[in-house]
């Protein structure tokens, strides 16, 4: 389905825990609340007062944490649907942030070249994480070491050990801006996007796998579920299904824009797999939400690719 109602380009979306509802946040200035199975809006946050470029909902509280070009990063209180702290400290616009899986900290990266870490409940600044040389585009967290992994306009991703606040490993194979990190939710690997290739790399020392070669556009956002579909969503409105173990390309979608917008609106900025990994969200350009489900009677004939290295059973979107 396609679901409409924010009135500038969609930024970024996240999916809650308990997978009732999903958050957008916009260039329109709010954060939007809706439910999945109907994609009826339940709510409006406005507080931004520039473009909401990342949102996360936390698994351990009822909080919601949004970011933006304000250079502001607010944690909402979803009882009572308002702001309860504000996290003070980036120089210019806050692109990304992620929530650490186990201890209560807040990571944030911004066009200031650092990454921040924040204690959510003291509102603390606990470490800058500085080395980037340009801004810094995406963070992840994850339990296991090295806890967060950033991507950069500089071409580089950092491993960073968490507790020191310094960097682990960097890594420069990427010849052109890392715009998006994902990292499997299985496999102790993760795949960084950027427009000469999607790599992929193992933890914790970075060492690389892959490329994923094909997909030359912009790629603004990667998502992987535990069955090892990659998506890539690209700033020209393609989008790119891989297996994660072979790098075989075997879907690829371009959306149609919506009636009324242009050509040049086409873009996904975000995308996103639901808690059940049988939706796919996309946050869009031409101002909608799209929402993708399993294809059940696809088969690799009724969808062919330009080559076949191998018939891989994929469930198709």
């Amino acid at each position: 389905k396609v679901i409409s109602g924010h009135l500038g380009w969609v930024r970024c979306i996240a999916v809650e825990p308990g997978n009732q509802w999903f958050v957008t946040g916009s260039a329109d200035r709010t954060i939007k609340i809706w439910d999945l199975a109907s994609g009826k809006l339940k709510l409006s946050l406005t507080g931004h007062i520039s473009t909401v470029r990342g949102v996360i909902v936390s698994a351990r509280s009822p909080y919601l944490f949004s970011c933006g070009e304000d250079k502001q990063v607010k944690c909402w209180d979803l009882e009572y649907n308002k702001v309860i702290r504000h996290y003070h400290g980036h120089l210019s616009a806050v692109y990304g942030l992620d929530l650490h899986p186990t201890i209560d900290v807040l990571v944030t990266c911004s066009r200031d070249s650092t990454a921040r870490i924040w204690d959510i409940r003291t509102k603390a600044s606990v470490h800058t994480l500085s080395g980037h040389t340009n801004a810094v585009a995406t963070v992840k967290c994850q339990a296991a070491e090295p806890q967060i992994i950033t991507g950069s306009h500089d071409t580089t991703i950092r491993l960073w050990d968490l507790v020191a606040g310094k960097t682990r490993v960097t890594l420069t194979n990427h010849k052109k801006s890392v715009r998006a990190v994902v990292l499997h939710p299985r496999h102790y690997t993760f795949a960084s996007g950027s427009p000469d290739n999607i790599k992929q790399w193992k933890f914790p020392d970075g060492n690389f796998i892959q490329n994923l070669s094909g997909h030359n556009a912009i790629i603004n956002t990667l998502a992987v579920n535990s069955d090892g579909v990659l998506v890539s969503g690209a700033d020209n409105g393609t989008m790119h299904l891989w297996d994660w173990r072979t790098g075989y390309n075997f879907q690829r979608v371009h959306a149609a824009v919506q009636p009324g917008s242009l050509d040049s609106e086409s873009g996904i900025f975000a995308c996103v797999f639901d808690q059940s990994e049988s939706r796919l969200l996309t946050a869009e350009a031409d101002k909608t939400i799209k929402v993708y489900k399993e294809d059940e009677t696809a088969t690799e004939e009724t969808h062919p690719v330009s080559w076949k290295p191998e018939i891989i059973k994929r469930k198709r979107f």
